[in-house]
């Protein structure tokens, strides 16, 4: 085959394809395919996974041009890595958009629920301490914790800082987790509770009204609290705050509107295919991503754990009983932990409606995902010191 590409050099750029294509190269594509088939059959965060699992098949194509277009040239994959995510404008704008969709109601009425979103988040801090035990770098350990928060856009941002050699799987790891909620969670919950807390009955709360001028002020309060514990966070929650306050000022409607569908739907769409390039043969095949993904499902468990067990902590001491299911809805997969903790709570007994309770600490699982992120951003670089 040299010999005749010797003799016809044009041949050269005719089978270039086939000459550079590996068993790796195949493995990805059937890792892209894979993850287009969980978010076209199953609808596993089709948004993110179908164009993650694409822009993994442009990427591991031999001499793809979506990489690189000549020698010396950077493909459109690369171009919107540095334009996006190497910069973290990416993640930022995907938070203001977020902001725009959440309503912070829930979290205003009881701002103790807090307590359980807080202690959800124990799966990020115990798997960064694991991820350190088994070889990582306090930088790689924090990145890969922080898929705990089940927050896709925060990973992002953390990886972005901390560890962009390894943004590919821990993205997917993020957003695979977050799409296997439902899979994920009744079953450690079912193993650390029993059938009686299941069953607890949290009786319906007349909701007081919240003044809009209470829901205008909160985001630029939050701001605040958070710029000052963690100024590092102020990205992260200044940006989800922002879209929040949009919505509720009331006078920037077509601003709201645009960040929920618009600037979603657009950065949603570069984001995913610009993850999906980041998914090198080279760098997604070795067995520290096998680690990661190992580590992301630990996370998801932790998370679980923590916060049901801080529920039937609770109860030791409170006379008015919580139904433990709902600790677990502190993570930031809103609104889907919270259904899936619903649904739990009436397939046990049919009168049992907790979706109110479990919405509510849903939501405070969205601004504590945030804060967590910003504490890790905060605390890494000095404990890598």
């Amino acid at each position: 085959m040299e010999a005749l590409i010797h003799q016809y050099p044009w041949l050269d750029e005719l089978l270039m394809g086939f000459i550079g294509l590996s068993w790796k190269h195949v493995v990805m594509w059937a890792v892209g395919a894979l993850l287009i088939y969980l978010a076209v059959k199953h609808d596993y965060e089709p948004t993110l996974l179908l164009p993650i699992g694409f822009g993994a098949v442009l990427a591991n194509i031999p001499h793809s041009s979506a990489v690189s277009n000549a020698p010396g040239e950077q493909g459109f994959l690369i171009v919107l890595y540095n334009a996006g995510i190497a910069n973290e404008l990416f993640p930022v704008l995907i938070f203001i958009a977020i902001g725009a969709m959440c309503d912070f109601t829930p979290l205003i009425r009881r701002p103790s629920v807090m307590l359980f979103a807080a202690a959800a988040q124990f799966g990020i801090f115990a798997t960064a301490v694991g991820a350190t035990l088994v070889g990582f770098s306090f930088e790689h350990a924090a990145s890969i914790g922080i898929i705990g928060a089940a927050d896709g856009p925060t990973t992002i941002y953390v990886a972005s800082r901390f560890a962009q050699e390894l943004l590919g799987p821990l993205s997917v790891a993020a957003y695979c987790y977050m799409s296997l909620v439902p899979v994920i969670q009744p079953p450690v919950i079912r193993a650390i509770t029993t059938e009686s807390e299941r069953k607890m009955k949290m009786g319906f709360e007349g909701e007081e009204p919240v003044s809009q001028t209470t829901k205008f002020l909160f985001p630029i309060m939050i701001v605040l609290i958070a710029g000052i514990v963690a100024p590092i966070s102020v990205a992260l929650i200044g940006s989800l705050m922002f879209g929040n306050l949009l919505k509720e000022s009331g006078v920037v409607e077509n601003l709201s509107n645009s960040a929920q569908n618009e600037l979603a739907n657009l950065v949603t769409l570069v984001l995913g295919i610009t993850i999906g390039g980041t998914m090198s043969a080279e760098r997604f095949l070795t067995f520290d991503v096998l680690l990661i993904m190992a580590l992301g499902a630990v996370a998801f468990v932790f998370d679980t754990v923590g916060g049901v067990l801080f529920a039937k902590l609770l109860n030791l001491f409170s006379p008015t009983k919580i139904n433990p299911m709902i600790g677990a809805c502190g993570i930031s997969a809103f609104p889907m932990s919270g259904r899936v903790i619903a649904k739990m709570a009436l397939k046990e007994d049919p009168t049992n409606f907790i979706i109110q309770h479990a919405i509510g600490v849903n939501v405070a699982g969205q601004v504590a995902s945030v804060v967590a992120g910003g504490l890790v951003l905060a605390l890494i670089p000095a404990l890598a010191k």
